[in-house]
């Protein structure tokens, strides 16, 4: 009895120190896990996004690789009064707190001004809509020019001062000038006027300004008076 007894106390022992050791393990895992995925994610950190605004972009790429944060460019604009590669925008603004290893994505200006190409309004709209449709695609519209023609129907358009065709490229830079009919006609045109044919049944055809084929008939003779009256 005194064995039996003595085995089943080793036996308890057994599956007590087991018990432990599965605990145990498992806090540890519940440590690791909690701890490595802060660390991982960098929990409680928080870095403020320098202004990096209108500086060099090897000097803003710099600024933000010190403090470990990516810097990618992902477009280009055009800004006339800032310098070629001079950071137009960035995102996250200045001031916002990321994590370390965090994106911050930059806007770069660009060299020269983007071309655009004329889209077919010569010709092909009024002033209105040639208006409208150049304003909306970025040109830098000017007062349209007035010229003989049909009235408010685009005839041409200059670029800087210089007449330009329909998908010629042209400088967002550029001022545009649309050129539209004021409704009246060019002195140069010339109109021909046709002198009108006129039949006659006598004296055949003649044409309008000759001598007038119409001939001048007497009355009837009058009777002669009554002697004595």
């Amino acid at each position: 009895m005194k064995e039996s007894a003595k085995k089943s106390d080793r036996s308890w022992r057994y599956v007590g120190w087991h018990l432990v050791a599965m605990a145990s393990v498992c806090l540890l895992l519940f440590l690791g896990v909690k701890y490595g995925l802060n660390m991982y994610t960098h929990h409680g950190e928080a870095i403020p996004v320098p202004d990096v605004k209108n500086k060099p972009a090897d000097e803003a790429k710099k600024a933000l690789a010190a403090l470990e944060l990516i810097p990618v460019v992902t477009d280009t604009g055009y800004v006339k009064k800032l310098p070629p590669g001079c950071v137009l925008e960035q995102m996250p603004a200045a001031g916002s707190r990321v994590k370390s290893g965090h994106t911050v994505r930059l806007v770069l200006n660009a060299k020269s001004a983007p071309l655009l190409k004329l889209p077919d309004v010569i010709d092909n709209s009024s002033l209105r809509t040639a208006m409208s449709r150049l304003s909306a695609m970025g040109f830098k519209m000017g007062m349209p020019e007035f010229i003989p023609g049909e009235k408010d129907w685009v005839l041409g358009v200059k670029a800087d001062g210089k007449p330009v065709a329909t998908g010629d490229k042209i400088s967002t830079d550029a001022t545009i000038v649309v050129q539209v009919g004021n409704g009246m006609i060019s002195a140069d045109d010339s109109i021909t006027y046709v002198d009108p044919v006129i039949e006659d049944d006598d004296e055949g055809v003649y044409e309008y300004g000759d001598v007038d084929p119409f001939v001048e008939v007497d009355g009837p003779p009058a009777e002669e008076k009554k002697e004595g009256q």
